[in-house]
């Protein structure tokens, strides 16, 4: 959406608010003032978010905004800043827009002419790479890996060649599948397995890709699985490795097509991965079905 500010008219503003990552205690003065200061709260979670402002001895409008409705929501909210109002944006846990809902309401209130304040906070993303003691001056965060094995094979080939750490989020029921994924792509990189950051049990646990990958999927066995939010970082390239793979188109439709997308869908990831024009990937899908 594009808008103009209206000459004349009083403007709101759009805070957006960092929260802890576990700890309470990691919440600065200047997110209360900020929460104090809206006009009402858009949060992920309002049974999440409704804790925070009880614990700072508020009480404020709530209103969900998750990802599941931040992007029909933000035209109406936007207005509302336009009108005067000052809405803050806080995410469960972390920075909004880091993996988290956020960014689509910021884009719109940057277009139409809001104002746009950071309250900061805790990132899992730089905590996680200051606790894994690897050499990451530079370093590319993937979010989540996706789930399917060939896919997420296919996303870890594709960053090989980033000159730099890799920092990816995952769940604890599938951080072992992720970590045999990341070992059997690079075997010759150190990895760390942080998980449950600021809280009681925070733990750092690190080796190279297939040491640390058996380690884990050993206590699985075992029954101890992996409790707690993760995070994983992986080193970046390394003396010996092997170069990224070009991909066969043919071989990549082919793999495609038998996890059952659509052909869309399917062309369109085929076209990312093997650097074709979407019609040509299209085509190549047709031919093959």
């Amino acid at each position: 959406m594009s808008a103009s500010v209206r000459v004349g008219a009083p403007v709101g503003r759009l805070l957006v608010v960092g929260t802890p990552i576990g700890n309470l205690s990691d919440l600065s003065p200047r997110v209360g003032d900020a929460l104090a200061a809206a006009d009402a709260v858009l949060c992920e979670d309002t049974r999440v978010t409704g804790k925070l402002l009880n614990h700072l001895g508020l009480r404020k409008p709530l209103e969900r905004c998750d990802e599941n409705v931040i992007g029909r929501r933000s035209e109406g909210l936007v207005e509302r800043m336009l009108a005067g109002d000052t809405l803050a944006f806080a995410s469960d846990a972390g920075m909004p827009g880091v993996s988290d809902p956020g960014q689509v309401l910021v884009d719109a209130a940057l277009d139409a002419g809001v104002p746009v304040e950071v309250v900061p906070g805790p990132s899992a993303v730089v905590c996680a790479v200051a606790a894994s003691g690897l050499p990451c001056a530079s370093f590319f965060f993937g979010g989540f890996l996706p789930r399917k094995a060939g896919e997420k094979a296919c996303r870890l080939e594709a960053l090989a060649a980033v000159p730099g750490a890799l920092v990816f989020y995952e769940s604890p029921h599938r951080v072992a599948d992720t970590l045999a994924a990341v070992a059997e792509r690079f075997p010759l990189r150190r990895v760390a397995l942080v998980r449950e950051l600021t809280k009681v049990h925070e733990e750092c646990r690190r080796g190279l890709a297939p040491e640390l990958a058996a380690a884990v999927a050993a206590d699985e066995a075992e029954g101890r699985a992996v409790r707690g939010e993760c995070a994983i970082v992986v080193e970046g390239p390394v003396a010996g490795e092997s170069a990224p793979a070009e991909e066969d188109p043919g071989a990549v439709a082919a793999e495609l097509l038998g996890e059952g997308l659509s052909a869309s869908r399917a062309a369109k990831e085929l076209a990312k991965r093997c650097g074709m024009a979407r019609s040509d990937a299209y085509d190549l899908l047709l031919s093959l079905k």
